[in-house]
């Protein structure tokens, strides 16, 4: 079974979203984890965007990376630049991609507007973890 890790700063919402949506596109075909380099905590914004698209993250946990420095991945996904460029040395052979979503935990402006740009962002993120499975996966 394939292994991928996804990885962003604090593991709270773009990660927790690609972890939920690569776990739906993959089946059983993968084991997907998500980590940061910090640990904030799982945004409740995140969990809530997710539900209005149908998937519940809420049991979801924050992790940082060293919890996994022992697990040989397949695939190692950065969602965020400042996770690529100070990820500590990890241990891997996986393949390494990278994708600069934007960060929804930055939003501005009206709770109406913070909720239009976590659904814009979600929907990136869902796109991107459906293809990446059809391409590499599939």
């Amino acid at each position: 079974m394939k292994k991928i890790l996804v990885l962003c700063t604090g593991n709270s919402c773009r990660s927790q979203i690609a972890e939920g949506y690569l776990r739906l596109f993959a089946e059983n075909k993968a084991l997907i984890y998500s980590a940061g380099i910090e640990t904030h905590g799982v945004n409740p914004r995140a969990i809530e965007t997710m539900k209005a698209d149908g998937m519940d993250i809420s049991t979801h946990t924050s992790n940082h990376i060293e919890e996994y420095m022992a697990l040989d991945f397949d695939f190692v996904i950065t969602v965020c630049d400042n996770a690529k460029e100070s990820c500590p040395f990890f241990p891997t052979n996986a393949l390494k991609f990278h994708y600069n979503f934007p960060d929804p935990a930055k939003a501005t402006g009206t709770e109406a507007a913070i909720k239009a740009q976590f659904a814009e962002v979600r929907d990136l993120i869902k796109s991107y973890c459906h293809n990446f499975i059809q391409e590499n996966l599939n």
